[in-house]
């Protein structure tokens, strides 16, 4: 790969979706033994969906949250991630087989090349491991009234993990093996 971009440092970054709604996630909290804590269930379905790619070796992430997925919000994504590279970096972008990133109308930019996963293999996607992170800490045990307030709490979930939560979570030994830092 870094013989077809002389000239540019080549990353290895790693992107999925998330979907979170006001159908919440209950999650497992501290309690004496033989109590039964009660948790808020909210369920209506209204849902929003957070695109994001996401660096384990420095911890940068790009995000866009949306109202749906499919090819045109993935090509906007694509697009803010291209933006935020810039001219002197590439990205080996690792992902899952999703329609809309397989579509004949997504467009990768120059700076951008696709690697999907194997089917079925959520296991070797750190940026899973995000969306727990997020669902145990953030997005659980929780009413949300309004698609704003779901948009705004998405927003300032990911913008509260620092790059080195993000490092920390994401983090794969066979990246080490050989990476340039």
């Amino acid at each position: 790969m870094r013989q077809r971009h002389p000239g540019q440092r080549v990353e290895v970054w790693f992107q999925d979706e998330l979907r979170a709604g006001q159908q919440g996630t209950l999650t497992r909290t501290w309690a004496l033994r033989g109590s039964r804590p009660t948790a808020v269930r909210q369920t209506e379905y209204k849902w929003a969906y957070v695109f994001a790619s996401i660096c384990p070796a420095t911890g940068e992430s790009v995000a866009l949250i949306a109202p749906t997925v499919n090819t045109h919000l993935m090509n906007a994504h694509l697009r803010h991630l291209s933006e935020e590279l810039g001219p002197d970096r590439h990205a080996v972008l690792i992902l899952d087989g999703a329609g809309w990133h397989k579509s004949n109308g997504l467009v990768v930019p120059d700076n951008i090349t696709l690697r999907h996963l194997p089917p079925y293999s959520p296991e070797l996607n750190p940026v899973e491991r995000v969306w727990r992170w997020l669902r145990d800490r953030t997005l659980s045990n929780r009413i949300l009234p309004a698609d704003a307030e779901l948009d705004a709490l998405l927003a300032q979930a990911m913008n509260a993990i620092s790059p080195q939560r993000f490092r920390s979570i994401c983090h794969v030994d066979w990246l080490d093996h050989g990476h340039e830092r």
